[in-house]
């Protein structure tokens, strides 16, 4: 019987593009309200997991279950379902450069013929979360990397989905802009519950993902908090991937005490 406490499972997964092994029966579970942080070199599968999850590209063997549902095989009609049910972060946003900020939002509703007074609400409010509601009529052009990342969020995030898929999101942006795109993966994480796979390399996003969390006081205010000694994140782990394999699946305490050399190595060149 499928588990209904995961949003995203890998069971046994392999994949080769001919003689290339991409993923070796790979296996790994999202809870739901969880982030999983997937890491590895170039050419180690990363941004795979994240097509196989959208039923992008299928598996030569081994399952993939959202929410519980296996969609290992499933057809692009059935696949369009299940795909309402995620948002996907690109790496560099991704936007339509012809469209303005509030199309590019409103692009999937008007796709599935949303009035456009139910699209309207919906798009300033998306664009609200990430901070950018003075931007609403601006092009792709005139915004900045990381203003372009954060349309990407707010165009990922209509419908309200609960998974989220991010694909190395803060590359090639300054550490402010690239921790303020944290700091909404964040809000979506502790705020709202949703589920993600966030792709990334970069040792500065795993230290804000893995020890920080957000609440709201009295006064509607977002405080972001140190997990500190007494409190120990435990919807946020990891996976490295080397060569198709998970060579180690946990927390970022576990990782960071791990003898393993590869994984050393990694956490010694992004310092």
């Amino acid at each position: 019987m499928a588990n209904k406490f995961h949003a995203i499972e890998f069971r046994d997964v392999s994949l080769a593009f001919g003689d290339r092994v991409v993923l070796d029966r790979v296996s790994f579970a999202v809870r739901y309200g969880e982030s999983k942080i997937v890491m590895g070199g170039s050419g180690t599968g990363k941004s795979t997991i994240l097509r196989l999850t959208l039923g992008l590209i299928k598996p030569d063997s081994g399952a993939i279950l959202i929410d519980g549902e296996d969609i290992t095989f499933y057809t692009e009609e059935q696949m369009m379902k299940v795909r309402h049910k995620i948002g996907m972060v690109f790496q560099e946003g991704a936007l339509f450069d012809s469209l303005s900020v509030y199309d590019n939002v409103a692009y999937r509703l008007r796709e599935q013929k949303a009035p456009e007074s139910e699209i309207e609400p919906v798009v300033m409010r998306m664009l609200r979360f990430v901070d950018l509601e003075d931007a609403v009529d601006k092009m792709p052009n005139e915004l900045s990397g990381g203003m372009r990342r954060r349309v990407g969020i707010a165009r990922a995030l209509v419908g309200s989905p609960k998974i989220i898929l991010y694909d190395e999101p803060t590359a090639g942006l300054d550490p402010i802009t690239a921790r303020t795109i944290c700091e909404l993966a964040l809000k979506l994480r502790d705020l709202e519950e949703v589920s993600s796979i966030f792709v990334t390399h970069r040792l500065q996003d795993i230290e804000v993902l893995a020890s920080e969390y957000v609440v709201r006081d009295d006064f509607g205010n977002l405080i972001f908090e140190h997990e500190g000694d007494k409190l120990c994140l435990i919807n946020t782990k990891f996976i490295m991937l080397k060569d198709g394999n998970v060579i180690f699946s946990g927390s970022d305490e576990e990782m960071r005490g791990s003898g393993n050399p590869y994984i050393r190595k990694f956490l010694d060149n992004e310092r």
